[in-house]
């Protein structure tokens, strides 16, 4: 009976986990798909002096940082997805399943994007559109990355 609600409670962490890293990268390649139907070229100012929609390829990591690394980010990426769904398979609390999703669907939308958008299979740029001032472009795929960071960090802070 025991060994019933572990792997009951293993296949919850799991589903939880996919549905948010799904989410994530759905809304993730969708809003990167309209932010190059729509500001190519051009900013849009949606609260003056505080946040505009703007179009830009970044072939590095977060900040612009790693210029041309597309491979090894990508590889870093697939490496930090497969300990994401490594981890969940261990009890752990739901906070943290949730903060591993929003990690993995961060990783994972910025990886479609190196992997459908290059020339070779792992070199593409990541479209970021998100721009505040004094601060990089940045797309939801960031957003949901450091959210997760966040819960993860506040989760093991509470379990102190």
């Amino acid at each position: 009976m025991r060994d019933v609600r572990v792997q009951e409670l293993r296949l919850h962490r799991l589903l939880t986990l996919a549905a948010i890293t799904g989410s994530v990268v759905a809304i993730d390649l969708l809003t990167k798909a309209w932010a190059g139907r729509n500001f190519v070229g051009r900013t849009v100012e949606i609260i003056p002096v505080v946040l505009s929609f703007t179009y830009a390829e970044n072939s590095g990591a977060a900040w612009s940082l790693f210029q041309n690394a597309g491979t090894f980010l990508s590889v870093a990426a697939l490496v930090a997805l497969t300990i994401i769904v490594a981890s969940v398979w261990s009890p752990r609390p739901v906070a943290e399943v949730v903060g591993l999703g929003l990690i993995a669907g961060g990783a994972a939308g910025n990886l479609f994007d190196r992997l459908a958008r290059g020339d070779g299979a792992f070199d593409g740029p990541v479209i970021d559109w998100i721009r505040f001032p004094n601060f990089p472009v940045f797309n939801l795929a960031d957003t949901a990355i450091t959210f997760g960071v966040a819960v993860l960090l506040v989760t093991a802070w509470r379990s102190r």
